[in-house]
């Protein structure tokens, strides 16, 4: 499956270095980090507090699909 993600600059460069030293694709290694992460029980059960702001939806013109307008957007916020 494709899947586009943003990941952080120093992470995706230490996982392509991973994978040319063992010779693997870059998806094996960040598959191999999901499923070793997946495989270790969580380790805190902490109640998390969601925020939410009241309103009527979306704002009109947002597309929830297009990640690449929704990041725009962001980045126009204050």
């Amino acid at each position: 499956m494709r899947t586009t993600l943003n990941l952080d600059d120093q992470l995706i460069d230490a996982a392509k270095h991973r994978a040319i030293e063992n010779r693997v694709s870059l998806a094996c290694v960040i598959e191999n980090a999901l499923r070793e992460s997946f495989s270790k029980p969580l380790v805190s059960h902490e109640m998390i507090r969601l925020v939410t702001a009241s309103g009527v939806g979306v704002k009109h013109g947002v597309n929830l699909d297009d990640s690449r307008t929704l990041l725009e957007i962001m980045d126009d916020l204050p």
